[in-house]
């Protein structure tokens, strides 16, 4: 999933494909570390909710504050705004004059951003843990407290648009990725980039920007994440103190998104363009995704993927790079961490001297003998093997427990559901797996081509 991240934008991705040898991985109930106390949940009186991750290994603390409004929320017409308020959030409040937020925070050692996905917008500082009240007050302060009226909010328009032409516009395979969901979703707000489309960007102003912030900003549409040196009774303790005093905003309401339509039509892309240093072939088709309660089908998607690319040892990797050499580099991804839908995307860099054609085929034909033969129990034991290693990886690290819970409460599922993931990844059964396989349609797909000017035309 692209993220756009304020003053470091970049696609982040999740890698699930660890290469780490390590013994087979025994029950899933066993990735765990004794050391490591299980995250407290908890709820304020305003609706805010809490989560508490203690890890007392070094003295630092990462606060998120993950609020329940994301680019798919975005008011019709003015595509963009999630993320435009993200920026506004940074600058001035009832209290504070513009700059002194970062000022503040940067002068206690603190490393401080803020990005925006379909679902959600996320700000987190990271510090030292005898400086995580400055950081709270000051996040507690812009939580109901921003004055967009007092801001440049002219200037920071411009901020965004220069970051849709740096890190979207001037990137071919970027600008692919973005006509291909914009025609893969045909009615859902998915189909429209975080970033927004650029005409559409030219009218956000202070005057919808506070609308919108007034409409979905508050402690009972937002989750707080402290994650590292603090216990969960000081943690309590501080935030009730901070947070407990802002009122819940009673402009919230139930996210209300547009339906996507039955798909019975598979949809082809070809975006030619100068800049274009090797073609590719992509393709990205609707999936199902994380649901609370039942994760076993998303599951069997990220394990699907990492079984088909990733490695050395995957199925198209195996086949298409090292034994048929009709291909550079291939891939196979899932992202199923969304309230609505997910997708599932498989491609190529065809090699030298096969078209884009050829190489087309040549996925369709992998997949479609893997799907006729099914699951190898060697690849699926290697697969699993890294996923626990990627397990016990993030147990090691406050920081990403932080991030994985919060995008998962904020997309509809519940603390179970999130520590439950990984015990849902190694208890995927082959045939699960290849249920999952068969649901790849065409008819719910799109396949994008990507080509110099001068390339083939189909």
């Amino acid at each position: 999933m692209w993220q756009a991240m304020r003053r470091f934008p970049a696609a982040l991705a999740v890698l699930l494909a660890l290469t780490i040898a390590i013994a087979a991985p025994p029950p899933a109930q066993a990735v765990s570390a004794p050391d490591v106390p299980p995250p407290v949940h908890f709820t304020l009186d305003n609706g805010l909710e809490v989560v508490v991750i203690e890890d007392r290994r070094a003295p630092v603390v990462t606060q998120m504050l993950w609020y329940r409004v994301g680019s798919a929320d975005d008011p019709v017409g003015l595509s963009g705004m999630a993320h435009y308020v993200e920026h506004l959030m940074f600058k001035a409040t009832e209290t504070r004059d513009e700059g002194e937020f970062d000022s503040i925070l940067r002068a206690q050692g603190a490393v401080s951003n803020a990005f925006t996905s379909f679902d959600y917008t996320a700000y987190f500082q990271r510090l030292a843990a005898d400086r995580l009240e400055i950081a709270m007050q000051l996040e507690a302060e812009r939580m109901a407290g921003l004055r967009i009226d007092r801001s440049s909010w002219l200037t920071e328009r411009d901020v965004i648009l220069e970051e849709r032409g740096q890190t979207l516009e001037s990137h071919p395979n970027r600008v692919l990725s973005e006509q291909m969901r914009a025609a893969l979703f045909r009615h859902h707000p998915y189909g429209i980039h975080p970033l927004g489309w650029r005409h559409e960007m030219e009218l956000l102003d202070g005057d919808n920007a506070e609308e919108f912030y007034r409409r979905h900003y508050g402690p009972n549409n937002a989750v707080l994440i402290l994650a590292g040196d603090i216990d969960a009774e000081a943690a309590r303790a501080k935030a009730e103190r901070h947070y407990g005093p802002v009122p819940a905003n009673p402009n919230v309401a139930t996210r209300a998104r547009l339906a996507e339509p039955p798909q019975l039509a598979e949809r082809r892309i070809i975006l030619r363009d100068e800049r274009v240093a090797r073609p590719s072939v992509n393709r990205l088709y609707l999936a199902p995704a994380r649901r609370a309660g039942d994760q076993r089908e998303a599951a069997a998607m990220q394990v699907l993927a990492a079984l088909l690319g990733g490695t050395r040892t995957s199925v198209l990797d195996r086949r298409l790079v090292h034994e048929d050499e009709t291909a550079l580099s291939v891939w196979a991804g899932y992202q199923g961490a969304a309230l609505d839908h997910g997708t599932f995307s498989l491609g190529a860099v065809p090699a030298e001297g096969v078209t884009l054609a050829e190489a087309e085929a040549a996925l369709d034909r992998v997949l479609e003998e893997f799907i006729e033969t099914g699951v190898d129990a060697g690849q699926l034991e290697r697969v699993q093997r890294q996923l626990r290693a990627w397990a016990i990886y993030e147990l090691d690290d406050a920081q990403a427990r932080a991030r994985s819970i919060g995008a998962a409460l904020t997309t509809g599922l519940g603390l179970d559901d999130a520590l439950g993931w990984t015990e849902a990844l190694l208890s995927v059964s082959e045939d699960e797996i290849m249920a999952a396989a068969r649901t790849l349609e065409r008819r719910a797909s799109v396949t994008g081509w990507l080509q110099r000017e001068e390339g083939e035309a189909g």
